[in-house]
């Protein structure tokens, strides 16, 4: 976890902002931890059917199973976000990525592998919802073929936090 505590509510509640219009579409969260920014996503309407979460800790992933029923929690890493999208979705793309890791601490190399994997499984026009404790705006590594829409300071977190939403262009 890149985290010392959990997301708190508003930064959960700002990341949920951004789901699909269609409430139909598949929505990838990239690394859950204890499930704050999940509960958000559900309370926001997002059935949990509609949501496959990625988490590379076999113990959250086995907490978040028992917390949240239904919703697809795999054990995996986002380095094959692609192949765990197809393999638990039947789809190649989403409508909307929500990434709760710690890109800005990846080493360059795997911040801009994970970065092509949420592009490549991101449908046109889809976000790309990532949140950071870094206070400048800085684009994420890998980011130029998205279009920054929004950035906001999320003050009541510990830390603070910036949320950083991309859409895929098309």
């Amino acid at each position: 976890m890149g985290a010392v505590v959990p997301s708190s509510a508003g930064l959960s509640r700002a990341m949920s902002h951004w789901l699909p219009e269609n409430p139909r579409e598949w929505v990838v969260e990239l690394g859950p931890g204890s499930g704050p920014v999940t509960e958000a996503l559900l309370k926001r309407g997002l059935a949990p059917d509609r949501l496959l979460s990625v988490e590379k800790s076999p113990e959250l992933a086995k907490m978040l199973h028992g917390r949240f029923p239904g919703v697809r929690i795999v054990e995996g890493d986002a380095g094959e976000l692609d192949k765990l999208v197809l393999e638990h979705t039947g789809q190649r793309q989403v409508g909307a990525v929500i990434s709760s890791l710690p890109l800005r601490s990846f080493p360059q190399d795997l911040e801009e592998r994970v970065t092509r994997k949420i592009h490549e499984v991101l449908r046109p026009g889809g976000c790309w919802v990532q949140f950071t404790y870094h206070f400048h705006k800085r684009r994420i590594n890998g980011s130029k073929p998205f279009d920054l829409q929004s950035t906001a300071m999320i003050w009541l977190n510990f830390p603070p936090a910036r949320v950083l939403v991309y859409r895929k262009r098309g």
